[in-house]
């Protein structure tokens, strides 16, 4: 990295010098003739010889740096070229007008001032090749194979062999070197056809690869009109048409331009179909390898929803799940339940129920024409096998005839792999669980019990009561406490992302390191930095434990806490009569795995006053879901507590749990549950 940075700076200053010493000398020529009277006066070898060295120094450098562009984003190569490149083309031309205009409006001519602008000209024109030369050198080698990496080497050797005849002042135009530039028009042409990267461009990038590659190629003819016009010009000494590189050059930057421009334009009426049949087989493929990927029915579900809606090219569309043997709307798209109701009846008025169907102009039955909606093709697909009714589909457009027999076919095709994915998902989830169930149930049971403690300890300063269910028979919720002092006590709960065995053993691994760590006696937010360094030893990457802990001190009558992407604390303040959440920062242990982490832990300190209440929870209460998969939510959990702070902690406890199970309805429970309710007594002792 340190020889290829030397390299460019040395090449930069050579391009530099050299572009100067030209600029000298055909000034000091240019003025010698002016003087002496003559039409040219020159140095040619010099004049080449610094000529090959800002060419070669200026492409060298656009070559190394031309090594640091990788991967595929095309219009980011266009957009480089024409950013840092074909604008030059575009200086060029507002250089050359200025010099029109001073010397018009002056009416005079000005032989050093035009040898300026001409030699300005030449070094934008040499970086702009070199740009584009090896940016599109980039391009053309896309999925390269190996005759085409040597005929590149050759044709670029080739190239660079015609500044030898610049070197020794030959005309390349002679019948001595034509078969030479016809070698090299074959080889432009050829390397020309090289344009797979075009393919992968989508329907909206070609339309601004159009755009790009016209501004580039408007840039190569601005160039190329400006050197010809000048060309042989009499009030010029030196004609840089005579040095046989940059019209090669130009012609194959040119020509490379015209072909991506035009194979850009043809292809893109067709440009959508390949991607929407592109799009077709990923998610098709997507779709069958759902098992392998571990994913459950809800996202195949959603992938068969994007999929087909995609496919179909679908105005509205929604979908729904069988539960319970009742059809529930999952997912919606531009149509609203009212809309899907009035459907609905009138599909039942016709006996169309949990069949295919498809209607593909709806104003001319009399009943749909009647609900005035906005579409005109309605196709029904019911995801169903020979047992089960897993849901049904509906796609609607706003077009006649939407739903032609291919389209129909890709929309049936991926019906009949979701049917198949989900009774495999299924299979493979009973299978496993019948495998495990026994041996996971015992282990993690055991190891499960013997981390929850059975009792807290009974004090005189507060009272406490705790309340725990797991989902399954093992669950992620713990919950633990440490008898700091005489007068000081550390409670911490928490929750293990996943369940089963891992969740186990991760709540006996949070628990060593709670007794380890608070045995020194440290402030919460040093617990939650140092038992993020240790957990971030021993989690897998895809784990992460949410925990609070809190440190409450009899004596000072407060408690300081942290949290590390728990649930908020709920808090009834007795003082004040008041009920709220302590708004506090904190990331889950294990998520961020640096020093970094310690950025996102806070603490604070909290004066309790005699009757306050402190409802500490896991997420499994307030995401209770309700038969009609309503939330139970953290407003009515504090609503609850409004109504019964004035109770002991065991009856607020009881009460809140009553009303969750009211909420959740028997036998629906979809997360562990963990509830602390701590309760400061209205007389404290004496201190």
């Amino acid at each position: 990295m340190l020889y290829k940075t030397n390299a460019k700076s040395l090449l930069i200053t050579t391009a530099i010098v050299s572009w100067a010493l030209l600029l000298a000398t055909v000034l000091f020529s240019a003025e010698s003739a002016r003087q002496a009277g003559v039409a040219r006066v020159a140095l040619p070898y010099v004049n080449n010889l610094l000529i090959i060295a800002f060419i070669t120094a200026t492409f060298l450098h656009q070559r190394l740096s031309a090594d640091n562009l990788k991967g595929i984003d095309f219009i980011g190569y266009l957009w480089n070229l024409f950013s840092k490149a074909g604008v030059a083309a575009y200086l060029s031309v507002a250089l050359y007008l200025s010099y029109r205009m001073v010397t018009g409006y002056a009416n005079l001519q000005s032989p050093l001032l035009l040898h300026l602008v001409y030699l300005i000209n030449f070094g934008l024109l040499v970086i702009f090749l070199a740009k584009a030369f090896y940016i599109w050198r980039q391009l053309l080698l896309y999925h390269k194979n190996k005759f085409l990496q040597i005929a590149w080497n050759w044709f670029e050797l080739l190239l660079f062999g015609t500044l030898l005849l610049t070197l020794f002042n030959f005309d390349y135009t002679s019948y001595v070197f034509l078969p030479l530039l016809a070698l090299l028009g074959f080889y432009i042409l050829f390397l020309c056809t090289n344009l797979k990267w075009v393919a992968y461009l989508t329907f909206n990038n070609k339309s601004r690869s159009l755009v790009l590659l016209g501004a580039i190629l408007l840039s190569c003819y601005i160039f190329a009109r400006f050197f010809h016009q000048l060309a042989n010009s009499r009030e010029l000494i030196i004609d840089f048409t005579d040095v046989a590189f940059l019209p090669l050059a130009m012609v194959f930057v040119g020509a490379y331009t015209l072909a991506a421009f035009l194979v850009s334009l043809f292809s893109l009426p067709t440009s959508s179909v390949f991607e929407q049949k592109s799009e077709d087989l990923l998610n098709f493929q997507r779709l069958s390898q759902s098992i392998q990927q571990g994913q459950s029915e809800v996202q195949v579900y959603d992938m068969l929803f994007d999929s087909t809606i995609k496919a179909a090219d679908a105005s509205a569309a929604w979908f729904e799940q069988m539960r319970n043997s009742e059809p529930q709307v999952t997912h919606l798209l531009h149509i609203g339940s009212e809309q899907i109701q009035r459907i609905r009846h009138l599909l039942l008025a016709y006996n169309i129920h949990n069949i295919d169907y498809i209607n593909n102009n709806l104003d001319r039955n009399p009943g749909f024409r009647e609900l005035q909606l906005p579409w005109k093709s309605l196709i029904i697909l019911p995801i169903k096998s020979k047992k089960n009714l897993f849901g049904v589909l509906y796609l609607l457009k706003d077009i006649e005839q939407g739903f032609d027999r291919e389209t129909v076919n890709v929309l049936r095709t991926f019906t009949s792999q979701t049917i198949l994915t989900i009774e495999n998902l299924r299979l493979v989830k009973e299978s496993l669980q019948n495998e495990r169930y026994k041996e996971e149930l015992k282990i993690a049971t055991q190891v499960q019990e013997s981390l929850i403690p059975k009792t807290f300890p009974v004090d005189s300063w507060f009272e406490i009561s705790t309340h725990a269910v797991a989902a399954k028979e093992v669950g992620g919720d713990f919950y633990d406490f440490l008898q700091l002092s005489e007068s000081r006590i550390a409670i911490i709960i928490g929750d293990v992302s996943g369940k089963g065995i891992s969740a186990a053993f991760h709540m006996a691994q949070m628990k060593g390191i709670f007794h380890g760590l608070m045995q020194q006696d440290m402030p919460p937010s040093e617990f939650m930095k140092q038992a993020n360094s240790a957990l971030s030893r021993c989690l897998e990457k895809t784990s992460f434990i949410t925990s609070s802990l809190y440190i409450i001190d009899y004596r000072m009558k407060g408690f300081v806490f942290a949290r590390a992407g728990h649930c908020h604390t709920l808090y009834y303040n007795a003082m004040m009569d008041e009920v709220f959440y302590f708004q506090t920062e904190g990331l889950g242990l294990g998520i961020i795995r640096d020093k970094s982490y310690n950025n996102h832990v806070r603490e604070m300190y909290y004066d309790y006053n005699p009757g306050d209440v402190m409802v500490i929870y896991t997420d499994g209460i307030v995401e209770g879901r309700s038969p009609a998969n309503e939330e139970y939510g953290e407003d009515r959990l504090l609503y609850m507590l409004t109504q019964t702070y004035h109770l002991d902690a065991e009856d607020i406890k009881y009460a809140i749990i009553n009303d969750l199970q009211d909420f959740t309805g028997p036998d629906n429970l979809y997360d562990d549950q963990t509830l602390l309710v701590i309760k400061f007594k209205t007389i404290q002792p004496n201190s």
